[in-house]
């Protein structure tokens, strides 16, 4: 697009630099809590149903160790079934609440992530356009479906899991100090190598979790851009470049979810080495204090269900941390895109325009995308009330900046935009927007129907008016030949159709809504003669009472109209119509000139 700013691109990190750090954690987890708030009466219920459940993971070991008791001095009880019955049916229910905490958190879970990806959604419909200039179509993909997912599949288990495990370590904790103090002292000297182990190794899995979670954003967007652009890269023969390129950004993704993945399989395997070690302990100690006659055989089996139960968690807990730095992460990119800002608010004193007559007036508009450099200077022009403008030049000229800034994309550095005499700023945005109509050089068809294409339109449109339309844009005739007419289906990028067909399509569209400012940037670039004739057919057909802005590159599809601004390096150097013009023998002189003598040699006459 003429006079846009180029996307920036953000830089890689590779694994040999530091790799970015997770900013912030409890802010960002406090957001997601923010979309679970809803849910807050049955998290009570969840919560309640996990103090239950760890309450009868706690009193199993205990019935366990009773029941060996038992067993050894008085083998001859009558209580034994009794006991073995109790511990039957504390499992079982331990079992039932597990169950129900995971299915209520589940639908938590999923209604929370249903919210993020609603807000998300809806955020982006209200960004400015130079958001997606400057943000890669798959890496948004990427944030709105990986990254929310990723947030999914950790609020589904790891935060019941969370509490379960640290309700288990208070509560075993307990019991064993209530049991044996010396035992549980000698159980405890594996927590600092537990805790200065885990430390080491979380410090170095959020890094590369987020890493990950970027590197596959950049594997996402390049593969939606190579997929989309796959007629040029056979054009150019640029396969084996591409393939290069993928194989680089592929092993980025590799090498930062290798280490990630490394750092995290440390865990269990320092958990396990821990428990053998904790267990050995018990065992030892406990048999010598046991021959001491100082506690029981049961308490030492107690103790040793204790200890792993005791331990477990805080493997779980370590789990858990990280992949709650994964959604961290995940959320964190989703985050970033909410704080986009929207596109500015309408002045408080915005009003609604219902009808316009569509005269439009540029007075010493200057803009820049950046502000090093300027792309509009001193901009000044008038088109009357049904007039058609035409805007020329080479590419980056500041033709499409001109169009933005009187669709109100942006809104200009200095000067006015006057419709109907009144400052466009004072025009409600979504007000001046329903009185536009667009025809674009690339026409974006929807998966639907045709009829469901042009009545997008105006979505209150009959099926009489949507006929009536695609015939005033040469559309219908085309359409009828289709097996399904109107009916027929459309891909989302418009396959089943040419590309001269779309254009008709987007004529249809356009006049439907009967706009009263119509927009065609460069609507018949890459179309053949014959096609061109017809779309012109239609598009006079639209052009006819309304004010009209045209970008075009053939500059014999302009000729007749009634303002032609030559535009260079962001100024109007030229400004008449197209016999003015011709006779200054200026910059549209020679470029009719130039494209006239093209024309000729391509038999075109």
């Amino acid at each position: 697009m003429s006079g846009n700013p180029k996307p920036k691109t953000g830089h890689l990190h590779g694994i040999g630099s530091k790799p970015p750090k997770v900013e912030n954690i409890g802010g960002t987890l406090r957001r997601i809590w923010r979309y679970m708030a809803e849910e807050r009466v049955r998290f009570i219920i969840v919560l309640a149903a996990i103090l239950i459940s760890s309450s009868l993971s706690l009193l199993g070991p205990y019935l366990l160790g009773l029941t060996v008791d038992m067993v050894i001095e008085a083998p001859g009880s009558g209580t034994l079934l009794p006991m073995l019955g109790s511990l039957f049916l504390v499992y079982l229910f331990h079992s039932l609440f597990l169950w129900l905490q995971n299915y209520w958190m589940i639908g938590i879970a999923q209604n929370a992530v249903r919210s993020m990806r609603s807000h998300l959604f809806s955020h982006v419909q209200l960004l400015p356009v130079l958001f997606f200039q400057r943000m890669q179509q798959g890496e948004l993909m990427s944030r709105l479906t990986n990254d929310i997912e990723n947030v999914s599949r950790t609020l589904n288990t790891a935060v019941v899991q969370f509490f379960t495990s640290l309700l288990t370590i208070i509560g075993t904790l307990i019991i064993m100090l209530w049991l044996s103090p010396m035992l549980t002292l000698l159980t405890l000297t594996i927590i600092p190598v537990m805790y200065f182990g885990m430390k080491w190794i979380t410090n170095r899995t959020g890094p590369y979790f987020k890493k990950q979670q970027k590197d596959l954003g950049d594997v996402n967007g390049y593969v939606e851009e190579m997929f989309s652009g796959q007629p040029i890269i056979k054009m150019f023969s640029k396969e084996e470049d591409v393939i290069d390129e993928f194989r680089e950004k592929n092993q980025a993704l590799r090498r930062s979810g290798y280490y990630a993945q490394v750092y995290t399989g440390f865990i269990p395997k320092l958990m396990n080495m821990l428990n053998n070690v904790s267990f050995a302990i018990i065992v030892g100690a406990g048999g010598l204090l046991a021959l001491n006659g100082s506690i029981s055989i049961g308490i030492i089996v107690t103790f040793t269900t204790y200890s792993r139960q005791f331990t477990r968690p805080l493997n779980d807990l370590a789990n858990q941390f990280n992949m709650i730095l994964s959604a961290v992460a995940g959320a964190d990119r989703v985050f970033q895109v909410i704080d986009e800002k929207e596109e500015r608010l309408d002045e408080k004193n915005a009003h609604e325009v219902s009808e316009i007559q569509g005269d439009i007036q540029f007075v010493h508009v200057d803009f820049s995308y950046e502000k090093e450099q300027q792309t509009l200077s001193d901009i000044t022009f008038q088109a009357r009330a049904g007039q058609t403008v035409a805007l020329v030049g080479p590419t980056g000229a500041g033709k499409t900046t001109i169009i933005s800034l009187l669709s109100r994309f942006y809104d200009p550095d200095s000067g006015h935009i006057l419709l109907d005499g009144v400052d466009l700023k004072s025009v409600k945005r979504d007000s001046l927007r329903n009185q536009m109509g667009v025809v674009l050089q690339d026409a974006t068809m929807f998966h639907t129907t045709i009829r469901e294409n042009i009545r997008y339109g105006r979505l209150d449109a009959t099926d009489g008016e949507v006929e009536q339309a695609a015939r005033s844009a040469m559309a219908h005739d085309f359409i009828t030949q289709l097996p399904d007419g109107y009916d027929t289906v459309l891909d989302s990028d418009g396959k089943g159709v040419s590309h001269g067909q779309r254009q008709l399509l987007s004529i249809a569209r356009a006049m439907i809504a009967d706009p009263s400012l119509l927009i065609l940037d460069e609507a018949t670039s890459s179309i053949d003669t014959v096609t061109e004739m017809k779309i012109n057919a239609g598009l006079t057909n639209l052009m006819k009472g309304r004010t009209s802005f045209v970008i075009a590159h053939r500059l014999h599809t302009i000729r007749s109209a009634d303002v032609i601004l030559v535009l260079k390096s962001g100024r109007i150097v030229e400004k008449g119509n197209h016999k003015t013009l011709m006779e200054q023998g200026g910059d549209y002189a020679a470029l009719i000139q130039a494209q006239a003598s093209e024309r000729k040699e391509r038999g075109y006459g």
